[in-house]
C-alpha cells in the first residue's frame, strides 16, 4: 500500500519571460495546477497538470481540470488501494475522458512511489540513459535570428517552428537563411485541411526534419494521404491520446513518428505502453512538451529516457520560458543535453516558498474530504 495520507493542489501562476505565440492562442502567463501527494511518512509526491486557461489548445482547462480532480478524481483514488501507479489508472477507468487532470495525479504517484522505493523515476519505469538529448520551440514573433543563435550556442539538437498559415515557406526559408543546416521541423498544429495538400506537399524541397501534425486530430486518412505524397517524415501529436490511437496510426501508416505527452494520454503508464508499441514496430518517437514548469519538466525527463526515444524532445531549459522556475536548481542544457536527475523520485527539489507565492487558491483533501 502507498499509504496515502492527503492530496493538496495548487493552481499557480506563473510569468513566462516571453509571451508564447502559436496561430491558436498567446500564453503570457503559465497557469498551471501542482498536485502534492503527501504519504504517512512524510515523503511528497509532486504531478503537474497541463491544460491552459482557456479551451484554445483542448478541451480541458485550468477550471475544469480543478473540478474534476476535488470533486471526482481525487476522492475515487483516495477510496480505493492503491499499491502501484497502475492502479489509479484501473479505478478511474469509468470516468471518461479529462486526460490531464488523471496525468497529473498520476504522476504525483509515480513520483511518490519511486520515493518509496528509493529509487529515480527514470529508473523505476526503465530508462536507460543518463543524458538525454533535447530540441526548442520557437515561437510566432520571437526575435527570429537572436533566439537562434542563443539556442544554437546552448547546442540544442532539434528546432520546431511555430508558423503561420500561408507564410510557411517565408517562414522556414528565413529560418534558414540564417542557418543553412539547422535540423528543422514545423508544427500545423492541425491548422489546415484537405485544400491546403498540395501547399504541404510543396514543401518537401526543403529537407524538414519532419512536419507535426497538419491536419485536425481526428484525421488519419488524410496524414496517410499526405505521408504517401511526402518524403518528409509526417509527425502525429494531437492525433494520438490514447495506446488506441496509436495503433491505429500505425496499422493506417498515418506517420512515421510520433509524439508523445504524457498530459495529452493520460498519464505516465499510458505514455509508458504507447512508447512499448512505437517500439515493437520501429517508430520514431520524441516527448513533446506543454509549457511545463520544472516539475513538469522532470517526469517528461524521466519518460525521455526510455529507449525508444530516439529523436530530441520539447525538454528546453528551465530559463527558456521562465525568469524563475519552482525548482531549487534549474533544468539546464548543456551542449544540447539535459542531465537525467539521479536522486529518488523526479529527482529535483521545489521551492515551496515560491509556490506558495504563485498560489492563487490551494485546497488539502484526505480520505474522509476537504481538510
Amino acid at each position: 500500500m502507498m499509504r496515502i495520507k492527503h492530496i493538496q493542489l495548487y493552481h499557480i501562476s506563473l510569468p513566462l519571460r516571453s509571451p508564447f505565440v502559436t496561430h491558436a492562442g498567446k500564453v503570457t502567463d503559465r497557469e498551471v495546477i501542482l498536485i502534492e501527494i503527501l504519504d504517512e511518512d512524510g515523503l511528497s509526491g509532486w504531478g503537474e497538470c497541463v491544460p491552459f486557461s482557456t479551451p484554445f489548445y483542448t478541451a480541458e482547462t485550468i477550471d475544469t481540470a480543478w473540478s474534476m480532480l476535488t470533486d471526482l478524481i481525487i476522492p475515487e483514488v483516495l477510496n480505493e488501494p492503491i499499491n502501484h501507479p497502475n492502479d489509479m489508472v484501473a479505478c478511474l477507468r469509468p470516468l471518461k475522458g479529462n486526460y490531464m487532470a488523471k496525468a497529473a495525479l498520476e504522476a504525483a504517484l509515480w513520483d511518490l512511489y519511486a520515493k518509496q522505493k528509493r529509487m529515480s523515476l527514470a529508473e523505476c519505469i526503465g530508462g536507460v540513459r543518463d543524458k538525454i538529448e533535447v530540441g526548442v520551440v520557437i515561437s510566432l514573433g520571437e526575435n527570429l535570428e537572436e533566439r537562434l543563435m542563443e539556442y544554437v550556442k546552448a547546442g540544442y539538437k532539434r528546432y520546431k517552428l511555430k508558423v503561420e498559415k500561408g507564410k510557411e515557406r517565408a517562414l522556414l526559408e528565413n529560418v534558414f537563411s540564417i542557418m543553412p543546416n539547422l535540423p528543422l521541423m514545423f508544427d500545423g498544429n492541425g491548422m489546415y485541411n484537405e485544400e491546403d495538400m498540395e501547399k504541404i506537399v510543396s514543401l518537401d524541397d526543403l529537407g524538414l526534419l519532419m512536419i507535426e501534425q497538419p491536419f485536425p486530430a481526428g484525421d488519419l486518412v488524410l496524414h496517410r494521404r499526405l505521408q504517401q505524397q511526402m518524403d518528409t517524415s509526417i509527425c502525429l501529436d494531437e492525433s494520438v491520446e490514447s495506446y488506441h490511437d496509436a495503433w491505429q496510426a500505425i496499422q493506417l501508416q498515418s506517420a512515421q513518428i510520433m509524439n508523445i505527452k504524457p498530459g495529452r494520454v493520460g498519464g505516465l503508464t499510458e505514455a509508458i505502453n504507447i512508447h512499448n508499441l512505437c517500439q515493437a514496430y520501429q517508430i520514431p518517437i520524441w516527448c513533446g512538451g506543454m509549457l511545463e514548469t520544472g516539475i513538469g519538466r522532470a517526469h517528461n525527463i524521466a519518460l525521455a529516457s526510455l529507449p525508444q526515444f530516439t529523436i530530441p524532445g520539447d525538454i528546453s531549459a528551465s530559463n527558456r520560458y521562465f525568469e524563475r522556475d519552482l525548482l531549487t536548481t534549474n533544468i539546464e542544457v548543456h551542449e544540447g543535453e539535459v542531465q537525467v536527475p539521479e536522486g529518488y523520485g523526479i529527482g529535483v527539489q521545489i521551492n515551496r516558498e515560491y509556490v506558495e507565492f504563485l498560489t492563487i487558491r490551494t485546497i488539502m483533501i484526505g480520505s474522509e474530504g476537504i481538510l
